[in-house]
């Protein structure tokens, strides 16, 4: 008996049912249509055209990031719908580090078979994200790859392009002792260290959740799955008139491993501890792995999404300006002599 033929459908990829979603992201990307988008949609790659009257010495930033296992959050609870902010966030907070300006995204969505339900909440999610962000969802990618991932598994990945003056440019070299460290607050866990976050949630602290939960003031899911927070309008916006030195995004890694990359030589970064507010979740977290103070900052960014680095001249304009666009901003540090590194003081000196 003959065998049946085998199709690229049998083999676990819908051609049509791809086109079909392609079809309706094309429509979303419509609605969000600006003149410097040029190209056709669905065409195999999107031209961004650059209005050179607006600048002077532009330089092009991009990043690229994805949302990590936050996505096994996303897909146990069953919801999509803030997932993609997250992408956004993750790749356009790098942007802001160089004070650049979110041009376009593009995102890349591969899954084990594509449901258009699932999809259509990520790629909402995404524009809502590239809305925050002030960019333009300009393209991007839907694979299916079936055995590659299960059937309702998926992953993600954002790019990002920005675009800032020269002379705007972070210079860091010009960080000195004395400086001032500021912090924007965090909404949460952000999109980092969820693989320490399911071990001791969804394992160590199964029988425990109930009670501890009621810390949080909501459930465990919209707490998990609460998305990053966008700076756009606070670092480009309410600070456009300001000298900064540093930025940093916290992310993996949280304080003590991301400060350092942007310290130069014989600059020690000092954290005051109880100088901001720390999110019940790191609490609910280090209680119920009994997880070391030290490790939870390596980790996570508790409660701090981006840190700028000003000169004590700068400080209280800044967080007045900060203030008055109802920003939590708070001083969190300054900058002493030493190797390049991270201080945690159990006291907050004064200052």
């Amino acid at each position: 008996m003959k065998e049946e033929r085998i199709t690229y459908k049998k083999a676990g990829v819908d051609v049509k049912r791809g086109e079909k979603f392609a079809r309706w992201i094309g429509q979303k990307m419509a609605s969000l249509h600006i003149p410097e988008v040029i190209s056709r949609i669905g065409a195999s790659a999107s031209l961004y055209s650059l209005d050179k009257s607006k600048y002077q010495d532009p330089v092009l930033v991009a990043t690229s990031d994805g949302v990590g296992t936050k996505l096994k959050i996303a897909q146990k609870f069953r919801k999509h719908t803030t997932v993609g902010i997250d992408l956004v966030a993750m790749c356009i907070n790098d942007l802001l580090t160089q004070r650049a300006r979110p041009l376009f995204f593009l995102d890349c969505l591969s899954t084990g078979k594509l449901s258009f339900k699932i999809g259509q909440q990520i790629i909402l999610g995404i524009e809502e994200g590239c809305r925050r962000a002030g960019c333009v969802l300009m393209g991007g990618e839907t694979a299916e790859m079936p055995s590659f991932y299960g059937e309702e598994e998926y992953d993600l990945a954002g790019f990002a392009v920005g675009i800032v003056e020269k002379r705007n440019l972070i210079d860091s070299s010009k960080i000195r002792v004395g400086d001032k460290i500021v912090g924007l607050p965090s909404s949460g866990l952000h999109s980092n260290g969820f693989s320490l976050v399911r071990k001791v949630l969804f394992e160590r602290g199964r029988g425990s959740l109930t009670e501890l939960i009621q810390n949080l003031g909501r459930s465990l899911e919209e707490e998990l799955l609460e998305p990053t927070r966008i700076y756009t309008h606070h670092i480009l916006d309410v600070l456009k008139d300001f000298p900064i030195k540093g930025i940093a995004h916290i992310t993996g890694g949280g304080m003590v491993r991301n400060i350092p990359r942007i310290l130069p030589l014989g600059c020690r970064a000092h954290l005051y501890k109880g100088s901001w507010v720390i999110h019940p979740i790191f609490t609910l977290i280090q209680e119920t792995g009994d997880i070391e103070e030290e490790e939870m900052f390596k980790v996570f960014n508790m409660g701090i999404g981006i840190i700028l680095i000003i000169s004590t001249q700068e400080a209280n304009s800044i967080l007045k300006a900060l203030t008055s666009q109802g920003e939590k901003a708070r001083i969190v540090g300054e900058i002493m002599e030493g190797e390049a590194g991270v201080d945690l003081e159990i006291e907050r000196h004064s200052r």
